[in-house]
């Protein structure tokens, strides 16, 4: 049963809703319960619909091709990714930069879609964007490193440190990033993805709504609801993937709402209670 914390309105009455994917809307091949459910009745009832992930392995249309498999239907622009955040990010705020990539090969790609130049020369790097990466190597540690002690930026296209899966986590892109950071003897200085602020301005701009009218969906309180909060929306944690309830208090990240799965969005007669 969701609870609700304030502000006390219909979690229904929203104009538009973004919804992470990973823990939120699928784990692994299959959708979550209540997805479909959720996002069809909001359609219907003509609300505005942005999916928000952190992937840094995807690209929006991989997203869009994914969901078809599982049966849930979108169109590419209803898909933000960091990896294609990061990519918009240099090719508007610093088009003359040359990234030494760490990560998957789609990052290549999308970094090419973007119009941003990629280096494969340490040396040459004014940054090095890391990512995901299921196949990271020693060697790549020590490219990545030597680009950073040459000067290059560190970057992260997301801070999450796992990523779940059916039957539990995997490393994600901060474990990597605090490999690299330790090797090359200096922070990161950016991060892309949820809860940057740049971020949400992306997801913003793509809905066209006040922050005030917008609901953040998902499943994590350090990247999806602190962003939401930080950027004016309302936000609702749901209790599919990586975030507890009990976290809620550790962390001391309040969402307004809590939810067991997407359903609840929508089914009707449920009573808010405020609990904070």
């Amino acid at each position: 049963m969701r609870e609700m914390r304030w502000p006390q309105m219909d979690i229904a009455s929203y104009e538009a809703y973004c919804f992470d994917l990973d823990g939120t809307v699928f784990i692994g091949d299959r959708l979550l319960p209540g997805v479909e459910q959720a996002v069809t009745e909001l359609r219907r009832r003509g609300k505005k619909i942005l999916f928000l992930t952190n992937s840094a392995v995807h690209t929006p249309l991989d997203c869009l091709n994914r969901l078809a498999a599982m049966g849930l239907s979108c169109r590419e622009e209803e898909i933000l990714t960091a990896l294609y955040v990061s990519g918009m990010y240099f090719a508007r705020q610093e088009p003359e930069a040359r990234l030494y990539l760490v990560g998957e090969e789609v990052m290549r790609r999308q970094m090419e879609l973007c119009g941003v130049a990629v280096t494969d020369e340490p040396a040459a790097a004014t940054h090095v964007l890391i990512g995901m990466d299921r196949s990271f190597t020693y060697e790549k540690l020590r490219l990545g490193m030597t680009a950073a002690r040459s000067g290059a930026k560190l970057v992260a296209v997301n801070p999450d440190p796992v990523c779940p899966v059916p039957g539990g986590y995997i490393p994600d892109t901060w474990a990597i990033v605090k490999a690299l950071e330790i090797a090359a003897g200096k922070p990161s200085e950016l991060v892309m993805g949820k809860p940057s602020l740049y971020y949400a301005r992306e997801a913003l701009h793509k809905l066209g709504f006040a922050p005030e009218q917008c609901l953040m969906v998902g499943d994590r309180l350090e990247t999806d609801i602190l962003m939401g909060t930080g950027s004016g929306m309302h936000t609702a944690l749901v209790l599919t993937g990586v975030s507890s309830r009990t976290d809620i208090e550790r962390m001391q990240i309040q969402p307004h709402y809590v939810l067991d799965t997407l359903a609840d969005i929508v089914l009707p007669g449920i009573i808010h209670e405020r609990t904070s």
